[in-house]
């Protein structure tokens, strides 16, 4: 009896140190990709999915580009390579999903970002959000966002009644600067809908903090994804060469491991806590170095100009942000009764320069300077949007941080794991 209980013992320590328990309910799935745009990680984390199709009901794959070029043909591309590698996969696992399956599921969302309201006009995918909610169903869709919020908040303008029937799990960080927009207008109409906002947790996963060489992330493609199939392949084939990164990846990891209701929990796709407010700031007038706000906050510009009769939400000014020896240029709007007016949110400590310019007569030229700081949500402000019971964040204790990432280390602590795991995949291939 006493040799049982040692057995029975070091499972469950075994399985404690893996972090993965079982998922009560195969779970419902839709992602909303800006895959094919600026940064291939995508590509990367929906080699992942397509491999581990058997885990979720997938019912939508959404091309969400808020930037670049991305677009539902990227999607069937990496579906092309699936169907390559699928007679192999399906040697191994008969319940994967067919490529036709998959095809039949994959949808064109908004291209580019929303205007300053926050939505636009119905797309394919937005439509298709809206129908896979609607489906007769016990189980929530849980909607996994790995760029912009372009098309939930689209879906949520349009249908309203389906907030209580979706789940989000948001990738945000540097995407809450490209969807800014459309965060806003989720947070402020939708504050009590079921979200977790992972603002840095997701970088624990491209971290090599504390790794071994076999898993490092410069490593594993060589161990274990080379000459593994057309996926393999194409994963050497983009600007990483092969570096691991799948920033995107958490949101998977997490429906794959114990019970999602429960984001408090240990999980490979991290663990978070409450947010009971979004911090925003409302800035009327130039700011210098001498002030700060705190990072992943929506900083609403605001600027006078002349009076214009034209209609609200056009585009009008440009703001050129610096931040090292970065630059990039973000679409500003005209409000109504000389308002003008530019969402933005920087995803990590920096100090940033902004200048502000228009061709319309009259608009001054203005320039400015900010400290973001590396604090999250930090300090209420009289202006932060108010949230419900059911939205979730990166944990913000100090020993949770990997380097300046808020939360990363409860992603990053289950990383090798995870990686064993999908190697075991790979060698289906080889």
């Amino acid at each position: 009896m006493k040799y049982l209980l040692l057995l029975f013992a070091a499972a469950c320590l075994s399985t404690s140190t893996q972090g993965q328990q079982p998922v009560p309910v195969k779970p419902r799935v839709l992602i909303s990709t800006d895959i094919g745009g600026s940064d291939p990680d995508d590509n990367q984390s929906m080699a992942h999915l397509l491999m581990y199709s058997d885990l979720f009901n997938i019912e939508g794959l959404v091309s969400s580009p808020s930037y670049g070029g991305g677009s539902k043909e990227e999607i069937l591309r990496m579906i092309g390579l699936y169907e390559q590698d699928y007679p192999k996969l399906t040697k191994h696992d008969k319940n994967l999903d067919t490529p036709d399956y998959l095809r039949s599921v994959t949808k064109q969302g908004h291209r580019g970002i929303s205007p300053f309201v926050g939505y636009s006009k119905p797309t394919e995918g937005s439509d298709w959000i809206i129908k896979c909610a609607l489906k007769p169903s016990k189980q929530p869709l849980w909607v996994l966002v790995w760029g912009g919020l372009e098309d939930l908040a689209q879906a949520l303008h349009d249908a309203p009644e389906i907030k209580s029937k979706i789940r989000v799990y948001w990738i945000g960080g540097p995407n809450k600067i490209w969807g800014a927009n459309s965060y806003v207008y989720i947070v402020k109409n939708f504050p009590d809908l079921w979200f977790i906002e992972n603002n840095a947790s997701y970088r624990g996963f491209f971290s090599n903090t504390g790794s071994s060489d076999k898993f490092n992330s410069k490593n594993y493609f060589g161990n274990f994804i080379q000459n593994a199939g057309a996926l393999g392949d194409d994963f050497d084939n983009n600007r990483y060469k092969g570096n691991v990164k799948m920033g995107d990846t958490p949101s998977l990891l997490y429906m794959m491991d114990g019970d999602p209701n429960n984001p408090t929990r240990e999980s490979w796709g991290g663990s978070f806590e409450k947010l009971s407010r979004s911090p925003r700031y409302i800035i009327r007038r130039p700011t210098t170095n001498l002030d700060t706000a705190h990072v992943y906050s929506i900083l609403e510009f605001h600027f006078e100009g002349p009076k214009l009769n034209i209609p609200p939400d056009s585009v009008c000014f440009t703001m050129i942000i610096k931040a090292g020896d970065r630059q990039q240029k973000w679409n500003g709007y005209y409000l109504g009764n000389g308002d003008y007016a530019v969402n933005y949110a920087h995803k990590q400590k920096e100090d940033i320069t902004y200048t502000v310019t228009s061709n319309i007569p009259g608009f001054k030229t203005q320039s400015g300077a900010l400290v973001i700081d590396n604090v999250w949500p930090g300090k209420p402000t009289a202006n932060d949007f108010k949230l419900g019971n059911t939205w979730y964040t990166d944990k913000s204790a100090p020993e949770l941080f990997d380097g300046g990432w808020q939360g990363a280390v409860t992603v990053r602590k289950w990383r090798e794991a995870m990686l064993a795991d999908w190697a075991k995949r790979w060698a289906w291939l080889k």
